[in-house]
């Protein structure tokens, strides 16, 4: 099977590429390569690539493949807030036209790496795919208009497919430590303090890197008609965690560790609890979770070890996807308004 990853350069993309590369999958790889210099450590993975943003695709860019996993995006909460019209146009309109150039172009299964941020504001009841949508940020309001879109292209021909993936962890080759499990882990480990900005009530649901490209990894291997025009919760039921839960894991860990919390984002509205039952019942002959937050903290903890992870490197822009946008931006290297490249084609 002939496979494109968009944003394969990416946090999530570098390891699933990887991934799929060792099943035997044909693989290429488009992005813009705005974080192509954010490289934790070097993979030894190369695929065919298309160097360009996600608005400029062409239905020639996607002729002769069997699906595509749409992961590219305006990655985060805070990068979609810096010009909510900018993360609509790419996140929502340019995934919707990227899905109609596909179909064009004959491919069969399409992908949609959405999340669970979509029930924003949901409370401590666990929320499945039927539950209320409540999106509490530009970002999660995005993901919804995507899905809703999408799914009016389905037909016998075009198969889409829309992963709610939890929170993930872990580690990448393209790392970031804009994620909440990878963040404390990083001022743990960097400044001897787990430091908490809220006051570690909301609920987080979590994903190990290496599970959710299982699980991308399924979708591709599993017959048209348990999936076709389906919406999956991705993750463990027993991942759910509150924030304080995910500190006192990390404690556990690393016990000499003090724990702050500093309260200055206050109450954080977000909260969801998320059932996956759906999707572990519907995979469940081709998915298994290898990973839990235990041993994912464990990972995190002796790589930073490892890489002796300074605290210059953990606040600076490399791994934190706002600072590395404001960046390239302050150093002219992409246009302010429209996050395009400079010199690249539009």
């Amino acid at each position: 099977m002939k496979v494109l990853v968009t944003g394969n350069k990416g946090y999530i993309g570098a390891v699933l590429c990887k991934r799929l590369v060792e099943e035997g999958f044909d693989i290429a790889g488009l992005d813009t390569g705005f974080y192509e210099d954010c490289v934790f450590f070097k993979t030894d993975c190369t695929v065919a690539q298309i160097s360009k943003d996600i608005r400029s695709v062409t239905k020639n860019d996607l002729l002769g493949f069997d699906a595509v996993i749409h992961l590219a995006a305006l990655s985060n909460d805070p990068i979609g807030a810096l010009n909510p019209q900018l993360t609509s146009d790419i996140n929502y309109l340019a995934s919707v036209r990227l899905a109609r150039l596909a179909k064009e172009a004959g491919v069969k299964r399409f992908i949609f790496s959405s999340s669970c941020s979509v029930y924003g504001v949901a409370g401590d009841k666990l929320i499945d795919e039927t539950g209320a949508l409540n999106p509490a940020t530009e970002y999660a309001k995005s993901k919804i208009e995507s899905e809703k879109e999408i799914a009016k292209l389905a037909d016998e021909k075009f198969s889409p497919v829309f992963l709610r993936n939890a929170t993930v962890y872990g580690i990448s080759p393209m790392l970031r430590v804009d994620l909440v499990v990878n963040n404390l882990v990083g001022w743990a480990f960097t400044t001897g303090k787990i430091r908490v900005m809220s006051d570690g009530s909301p609920w987080r649901p979590l994903i190990h890197i290496q599970d959710i490209s299982s699980a991308f990894i399924a979708i591709l291997k599993v017959p048209r008609e348990l999936i076709h025009d389906q919406v999956f919760n991705v993750g463990q039921n027993n991942q759910n965690y509150r924030v304080r839960e995910i500190v006192e894991a990390i404690k556990k860990t690393m016990p000499e560790c003090e724990i702050e919390f500093t309260g200055e984002h206050g109450v954080d509205t977000r909260t969801y609890r998320v059932d996956f039952s759906k999707f572990n019942d519907t995979l469940g002959p081709y998915f298994k979770s290898e990973w839990n937050i235990e041993k994912g903290i464990r990972e995190l903890a002796d790589i930073y070890k490892s890489k002796n992870f300074s605290e210059r490197e953990f606040l600076g822009d490399k791994f934190i996807r706002l600072k590395k946008i404001k960046y390239l931006i302050d150093e002219g290297r992409v246009d302010q308004d429209l996050f395009w490249k400079k010199g690249e084609a539009r």
